[in-house]
């Protein structure tokens, strides 16, 4: 499969890979379009539903991720065999007049002659439509191989650790889709001994939501100023669960075992009363330690105690500004 073909099936296997949450997502806001026909207490549950739902998407990003691309495969792979000419429709066409037999009403009207040229004419079709099929062929032939070439290439420059197909990948393959839906921007640089960096802008206050909803015996809606502490777990868990999210699909895009990834935000500046954006979360994720966790079932916050990391947390206060990872202090992996 070409490079461009790669692509296209990787995102189509990341569109059909939604997690239950996702799907029920997709459900609330087709919902939503019935939410003027509905009488209050459905109302009241509905709101809930949405809220509980968009709790459960920041705090399970990490669980979704694209396919791994298996670029060892890609380089090693066998240039698209070149179209053969063929000539079938000529062939057939050839046997029907060799085996023509005019009829007796043929014979009897003279027009034997005329049926024949009919024949012919169809052996004279037949050859342009062999031709113009092994054209078709022969041009998709060249593509395939333009695009193999292409591949190959970027799949080789990619297993000797060159920065450039590193970027180049990682644009084309786009696997940041669903987290900048969230709300979160990222950039990727490469750093002078090949390590890759990612930052993701998790705009963690424009995510969680600062109201918490439930419903009372009543089954009406109950809206409160959620409680600073549950607050920060929930926008804990949904920045190292976009952390462990950038990481596997920078793993499933380039074959490199460590990357950083820095997740930052806008903190107050106690100096300057100003809101300014500094790192939160700063991580080593080596893919071999990615590999043994189990993704379904872990707490995204305490799951950075198996990586090195920089964070300052706690419960009543919230994130504090750490410095990021230096690529250079850490240890290959």
């Amino acid at each position: 499969m070409g490079w461009k073909g790669a692509v296209r099936s990787i995102g189509a296997a990341v569109r059909a890979a939604e997690r239950d949450a996702k799907r029920r997502q997709k459900e609330l806001e087709t919902k939503h379009k019935q939410y003027a026909k509905m009488q209050e207490l459905e109302q009241a549950a509905y709101e809930v539903d949405v809220y509980e739902n968009h709790i459960e998407v920041i705090q399970s990003t990490h669980k979704e991720c694209s396919p791994v691309v298996d670029w060892t495969r890609i380089a090693s792979s066998k240039q698209p065999t070149e179209p053969q000419k063929t000539s079938l429709r000529e062939e057939k066409a050839r046997l029907k007049l060799e085996q023509y037999k005019p009829g007796i009403l043929a014979r009897l009207f003279n027009n034997k002659e005329n049926k024949k040229a009919k024949i012919e004419r169809e052996v004279d079709m037949a050859i342009t439509a062999d031709s113009e099929d092994y054209g078709a062929r022969l041009s998709r032939w060249k593509q395939d191989v333009t695009e193999w070439k292409e591949s190959v290439g970027i799949a080789e420059a990619l297993l000797k650790g060159e920065p450039e197909a590193k970027l180049e990948a990682i644009e084309n393959l786009q696997p940041f889709t669903e987290i900048s839906n969230l709300g979160s921007s990222l950039s990727v640089v490469v750093h002078q001994d090949g390590l890759l960096e990612a930052t993701v802008n998790v705009h963690g206050k424009e995510i969680v939501p600062s109201e918490s909803k439930s419903l009372l015996k009543s089954g009406k809606l109950s809206v409160k100023k959620m409680p600073k502490g549950k607050f920060n777990e929930i926008y804990q868990d949904y920045v190292c669960s976009c952390v462990l999210r950038v990481a596997n699909e920078l793993f499933s895009c380039i074959p490199d075992n460590l990357v950083i990834v820095t997740a930052v935000d806008e903190l107050l500046n106690s100096k300057t009363g100003h809101l300014e954006e500094a790192p939160i979360l700063s991580a080593a994720i080596s893919r071999s330690t990615m590999n043994r966790l189990n993704l379904e079932t872990i707490d995204p916050s305490d799951s950075m105690t198996n990586f090195i990391h920089n964070m300052s947390f706690k419960k009543t206060k919230g994130f504090e500004s750490v410095e990021r990872l230096e690529p250079e202090k850490l240890d290959s992996a």
